[in-house]
C-alpha cells in the first residue's frame, strides 16, 4: 500500500471518530462577524452546519456541527483546522485548489501545498463520495460568496448534488 493512502486511511480515520471543531458558534450574527450555512448530501445523508468567524481579513474560528459518513466528517474536520487563522485570500485559493482537486479530473499543479489535505486526492475515483468531501467546501464557498455580496443570507442551503468528477 502507497505512503499516501495509508496517510489517507490514517487520517480519515482519526478524524472520522475524534474530528476536531465539532461545535457550535452560540450566538452566531453578522454583527459579530460569524456567518453560518447548511448543507446536505441527499445521496448519502451527510448533514451540515458550517460556523465561520471572521476578524476583519482572517478567520478566526471555523468549526461544524453534523452527522455523516466518515469522508464527510473528517474532510469538515480538517477544513476548520487548515483554515483557521488564515486570510480570506488564503482560505479561497486553498477552497479552490482542493475543489478543483477532487473536481476537475486533473492533476493538481501542487498537492504539496494543500498539506494533508491533499490525501482527497484519491476520492475523484469515487464520484459519489466527492460530493462527501467536498460538501464542508461547498458551505464555505457560499458563506464567503455571501460576504462578499454583503447580503449575508443564512437561509440558502448548499446541496452537494452539483459536484461531479471532470
Amino acid at each position: 500500500m502507497s505512503d499516501l493512502r495509508e496517510l489517507y486511511q490514517e487520517l480519515v480515520l482519526d478524524h472520522g471518530q475524534k474530528p476536531r471543531n465539532n461545535r457550535p458558534i452560540h450566538d452566531c450574527s453578522h454583527e459579530k462577524g460569524c456567518s453560518h450555512r447548511e448543507g446536505y448530501n441527499p445521496l448519502c445523508g451527510d448533514k451540515l452546519t458550517l460556523y465561520v468567524k471572521a476578524d476583519g481579513d482572517t478567520l478566526d474560528d471555523l468549526c461544524f456541527e453534523g452527522s455523516g459518513c466518515a469522508i464527510f466528517t473528517a474532510s469538515s474536520s480538517m477544513l476548520t483546522e487548515a483554515l483557521k487563522g488564515k486570510s480570506i485570500a488564503e482560505v479561497r485559493e486553498i477552497t479552490d485548489e482542493f475543489i478543483g482537486m477532487l473536481t476537475s479530473g486533473e492533476k493538481v499543479a501542487d498537492p504539496e501545498g494543500l498539506g494533508k489535505l491533499a490525501v482527497f486526492g484519491g476520492v475523484k475515483d469515487f464520484p459519489a463520495r466527492v460530493k462527501c468531501a467536498t460538501l464542508p467546501w461547498r458551505a464555505l464557498e457560499s458563506i464567503l460568496e455571501s460576504r462578499e455580496d454583503a447580503k449575508g443570507a443564512e437561509d440558502d442551503a448548499v446541496n452537494s448534488n452539483e459536484d461531479q468528477v471532470g
